[in-house]
C-alpha cells in the first residue's frame, strides 16, 4: 500500500505505469496474427475474395473518415476518454468476432475496428499532458516498450496455442476477448488531464507560454498553475477555446512545414505508411494463398513476434548511430526502401512459404528503422504541439493515398484485383519510392561534399534524437 502511495505521489510514475499496463494489455491481441484464417475457415465461412475485395477495404475508408475527427476530438476531450473509448471498442471488436455471424456482422467489425486504429493517436498524447516535459524521454520508452512487449507475447502465446496446445482459432479470440477486457478496466484509473495542445483559449496559451520559459517567469508561475487549473476543470469547452483552435492550429501548421528539409522527411512518411499498411492488411492472405491454413501449419504469430523483436532492435539502434542524419538520412530512405521493395516482389514471387515469411520480416524491419529516423529528423526540429500536428497531418495523407489504392486495386467495384498481382503493384509503388529518395539523396549528399557549411547547421542534437527514436 506504501509503495503505491508513494507512486501515485510521483507525478510522472503513476499515469506512465498505469498507461504502460493499459498498453501491454490492448497490444497483447493473441489471435490477431490469426485474423484471416479465422475469416475464411469453418467458423465465419467467408470466402477470401469477399475478404479480400469487400471487407478488408471497409476498414480503409471508415479509417480515413475517423481520422482527424477523432484527431481533434482526442484533444478535445483531453485524451482520457479517448483512451476509454478506445478499449471499449476493442472489447466489442472481439465480442463481435467470437459470436456475431454473417458478413453484415463482419462489416461492423471493420467500422469498429477503424475506430480503435483512429484513437491510437491518444496513448502518447495523453502522457505528454500529464508530466513535465523532463520526463518525456523515460516515459516514452517505457509506453513503446509496455506496447512492444504486448504485442510480442500476444503474438507468441497464440503461435504456441495454435501450434504446441492445437487450440480452436474461437479460444484465441476468446483469450483475447478477456485480455482486452482487462485493458479496458485499467483505463479507469487513469487521472485525467488538465490542459490540451490546441484547445487551450488565449488566457491558457498565455499561461503555457510563461511555463514553458520558468526562468523569465518565475514570480507568476504558481499563479499561472492556478489559472490553468481554473481553465482546465471550468472553461475547457468554452466558446473562446473552440474559437481559438483554428489560429493555434494554422500556426503549428506553418511552424511544421516551414522548411523543405522537413516537407520531403513527411513525404517519405506519407508515401511509404501508405504502402506498408496496405502490405500489413493483405499479408495473411498472402499467406494462405502460398500454403492454405486449411491444410496446412501456419506460423503467422511467430513471424510477426520476431518482425516486432527485429524491427525494435532495428528502430532502438537509431538513436544510437553516429551519422549525420540531414546529409545521410534521405539517401538511407532511398536505399533501404530498395531493399523493402526486393522484398515486398519476392512476397510476391516466391511458392515458398519460410521466404515469403522471410521477405516479410525484411519488409516490416526497414519500415519501422526508416520511420524512427524520419520521426526524430521531423520532431528534433518542432514543439510537441506541431510534432503532434504533423503526426496527424502525415497519417492522414498516408491514409488518403491507402485509400487511393485501395479503391482502385483491391474493391470489388474497381480493378478487384487477386492477391499476387496486388503485392506486384505494392512492389512497384515502393520502387517509386525508392527511386525518388535515392535521387534526392544523391543530391543532398553531393551538395555537402561541395557545401559541407550547408548541412551543418541542419543537424539535430543528439540528446533530441534519442528521445524521438524512443518516443517511436
Amino acid at each position: 500500500m506504501g509503495c503505491w502511495t508513494k507512486l501515485k505521489a510521483s507525478g510522472w510514475a503513476y499515469p506512465t505505469a498505469i498507461l504502460s499496463l493499459y498498453g501491454f494489455f490492448a497490444n497483447c491481441r493473441v489471435a490477431e496474427p490469426f485474423l484471416t484464417p479465422y475469416l475464411i475457415g469453418p467458423h465465419k465461412n467467408i470466402s477470401e475474395e469477399v475478404v479480400t475485395n469487400y471487407l478488408f477495404p471497409i476498414w480503409t475508408y471508415s479509417y480515413l473518415a475517423f481520422l482527424f475527427p477523432v484527431f481533434l476530438l482526442t484533444d478535445f476531450l483531453r485524451y482520457k476518454p479517448v483512451i476509454m473509448i478506445q478499449g471499449l471498442f476493442l472489447v466489442t471488436n472481439y465480442l463481435l468476432l467470437c459470436f456475431a455471424p454473417g458478413v453484415p456482422a463482419m462489416t461492423v467489425l471493420q467500422v469498429n475496428y477503424a475506430v480503435v486504429t483512429s484513437t491510437e493517436v491518444a496513448y502518447f498524447s495523453y502522457i505528454y499532458s500529464v508530466i513535465p516535459v523532463e520526463n518525456y524521454q523515460r516515459a516514452t520508452g517505457y509506453l513503446r516498450s509496455a506496447m512492444l512487449a504486448g504485442y510480442t507475447t500476444g503474438a507468441s502465446l497464440g503461435q504456441v496455442l495454435i501450434s504446441i496446445a492445437g487450440a480452436d482459432y474461437f479460444y484465441i479470440n476468446a483469450l483475447t476477448l478477456g485480455i482486452l477486457s482487462i485493458a479496458f478496466l485499467i483505463t479507469f484509473w487513469l487521472p485525467m488531464p488538465q490542459r490540451s495542445m490546441f484547445f487551450k483559449g488565449k488566457k491558457a496559451a498565455a499561461v503555457g507560454s510563461q511555463l514553458e520559459h520558468p526562468v523569465m517567469y518565475k514570480d507568476g508561475a504558481d499563479s499561472g498553475k492556478e489559472e490553468m487549473e481554473h481553465n482546465g476543470c471550468a472553461g475547457w469547452c468554452s466558446r473562446e477555446n473552440v474559437a481559438t483552435v483554428g489560429p493555434v492550429l494554422w500556426q503549428s501548421f506553418r511552424e511544421s512545414y516551414s522548411s523543405r528539409h522537413l516537407i520531403y522527411w513527411s513525404l517519405w512518411w506519407a508515401l511509404a505508411t501508405a504502402g506498408y499498411v496496405q502490405v500489413f492488411n493483405y499479408i495473411q492472405l498472402m499467406w494462405d494463398h502460398i500454403e492454405p491454413s486449411a491444410t496446412s501449419s501456419i506460423y503467422n504469430g511467430g513471424v510477426e513476434a520476431v518482425c516486432c523483436l527485429v524491427g525494435a532492435a532495428a528502430a532502438f539502434s537509431v538513436g544510437h548511430l553516429k551519422v549525420t542524419w540531414a546529409v545521410w538520412g534521405e539517401l538511407a530512405l532511398g536505399l533501404f526502401s530498395a531493399v523493402a521493395t526486393g522484398a515486398v516482389f519476392l512476397m510476391a514471387f516466391t511458392s515458398s512459404i519460410w521466404a515469403c515469411y522471410a521477405g516479410y520480416v525484411v519488409f516490416k524491419s526497414c519500415y519501422m528503422l526508416l520511420f524512427t529516423i524520419t520521426a526524430f529528423q521531423i520532431a528534433s526540429n518542432l514543439s510537441m504541439e506541431c510534432y503532434a500536428l504533423t503526426f496527424g497531418i502525415n497519417t492522414f495523407v498516408a491514409l488518403t493515398l491507402q485509400t487511393i489504392i485501395t479503391a482502385v486495386v483491391v474493391d470489388e467495384t474497381a480493378l478487384g484485383l487477386d492477391i499476387v498481382t496486388q503485392f506486384i503493384i505494392y512492389g512497384s509503388y515502393y520502387a517509386f519510392i525508392s527511386l525518388l529518395f535515392l535521387i534526392r539523396g544523391t543530391y543532398t549528399v553531393c551538395i555537402h561534399q561541395c557545401y559541407p557549411e550547408h548541412t551543418d547547421a541542419k543537424e539535430p542534437k543528439s540528446s533530441v534524437e534519442v528521445i524521438s527514436a524512443e518516443r517511436l
